[in-house]
């Protein structure tokens, strides 16, 4: 709820003021009236901002492994039977997740006013919560499954976290490599060649090709690595610009899905997170066009994601779901076959519910394969480019010996 301020004239003629806290100014008025003949003036009492020392760095950004316990926590809680009042105090007073801790305070109080949980959570969180989240939770409330919508948000969101976990894990290993052999490659260019430069120089011996040749990148990456630097740090912020202009982020997008093996991986992706949105949207009963412009904001590839946005519009005309993504073209072949399979015999969720699970593993499968292809192209290039400083520096040496 909102915080109001308020002047106004009593029923016995005396100016009066206070606070009051209403869902939006229309409710802030009618609960003055209820003390007051006259309203004289509304406004809404702005939340204080954090001072710096109290700020939290990073902003408020959903903790997917709070969310998701939190998400479980629901649905027990529910299904022993507690009003969900009671509910979302008891998880808001057990939450650690600051930015979940505050927004849950907040529902219970609306809650507790007489707002629906839904548009508690909307109004409180939406800057904060996935919209298949909300919308599910509505669902439940007009069906009244609500238990049976938490256990289904914490059977998604809980795949997705392993998922990612999964995907985290497999990737440190090799970009802790990748990391340590940039270090150690500017390190040597920039202080251990130069070193070997001038002791080959005091000799004054002929240099063979290869030294010379590393000798011209050391003093390259020495002269100018602040300018490399600077202009790897313009380029990323002027791609960063760039792909947050409409046309931008959709070029990136599909080039991202042309790019070798990761092409692959992206448009995996996208059909898992079509198979598991869908499914879980049209088991918490909302209609297909409501479930699939959802569905379009779930998907991380834009390109995919604005062309499944426009397959509502074609629903509409009286097209099926099959035939509106195969025209569409943009998601694989083997699940526009399972929609249209899934339609013809009156089971789509369970059909979309098996393709989400091939596709999870399939997923799971190209990321593998990546990372393990990634990782030897590490330890490659490294051995490549220290290989090629030491036979330079022993090359050098050995001309320096001859020439004694």
């Amino acid at each position: 709820m909102v915080t109001y301020k308020y002047s106004g004239i009593s029923p016995d003629g005396q100016k009066v003021s206070g606070v009051v806290e209403a869902f939006n100014e229309m409710d802030a008025v009618n609960r003055i009236k209820q003390s007051c003949k006259v309203v004289l003036k509304v406004s809404e009492v702005k939340e204080e901002k954090p001072g710096l020392l109290n700020m939290e760095i990073g902003g408020e950004k959903l903790n997917n492994k709070a969310f998701t316990v939190m998400c479980s926590q629901f649905a027990i809680i529910l299904k022993a039977g507690i009003p969900i009042s009671r509910t979302v105090h008891l998880i808001a007073e057990k939450t650690t997740d600051k930015p979940l801790k505050r927004m849950l305070k907040k529902v219970a109080e609306d809650v507790e006013s007489g707002r629906s949980l839904a548009a508690a959570f909307e109004e409180r969180g939406s800057k904060l919560l996935p919209q298949i989240f909300i919308e599910t939770i509505r669902a439940g409330e007009e069906s009244g499954t609500l238990e049976r919508s938490f256990e289904t948000m914490y059977k998604h969101y809980d795949k997705q976290t392993k998922m990612r976990g999964k995907v985290k894990s497999a990737l440190a290993y090799p970009a802790f490599v990748l990391v340590i052999a940039i270090i150690v490659v500017i390190v040597l260019m920039v202080k251990v060649v130069p070193t070997f430069t001038s002791i080959f120089d005091s000799y004054g011996a002929e240099l063979p090709g290869i030294t010379k040749a590393l000798i011209a990148i050391s003093d390259f990456f020495r002269n100018y690595i602040l300018i490399i630097l600077a202009v790897v740090a313009v380029a990323i912020i002027a791609l960063k610009i760039y792909g947050n202009t409409e046309n931008g982020r959709l070029k990136l997008a599909q080039i991202a899905l042309k790019m070798p093996v990761f092409g692959n991986i992206n448009s995996l992706n996208a059909a898992s997170q079509f198979a598991n949105a869908m499914t879980t949207l049209l088991g918490s009963g909302l209609p297909m066009t409501k479930s699939i412009n959802i569905t379009s904001k779930v998907i991380d590839n834009y390109h995919i994601s604005k062309e499944v946005g426009k397959l509502s519009g074609k629903i509409e005309e009286g097209k099926t779901l099959g035939a509106s993504v195969r025209e569409a073209g943009c998601l694989p072949d083997i699940l526009v076959d399972m929609v249209g399979v899934g339609e013809e015999t009156g089971e789509l969720e369970e059909t979309l519910g098996t393709v989400a699970g091939y596709y999870d593993a399939e997923l799971e499968t190209a990321v593998a394969k990546a990372i393990a292809k990634l990782e030897p192209g590490i330890l490659v290039g490294l051995a490549l480019i220290a290989g090629f400083i030491v036979i330079a520096v022993y090359v050098a040496m050995f001309e320096m010996y001859n020439a004694m």
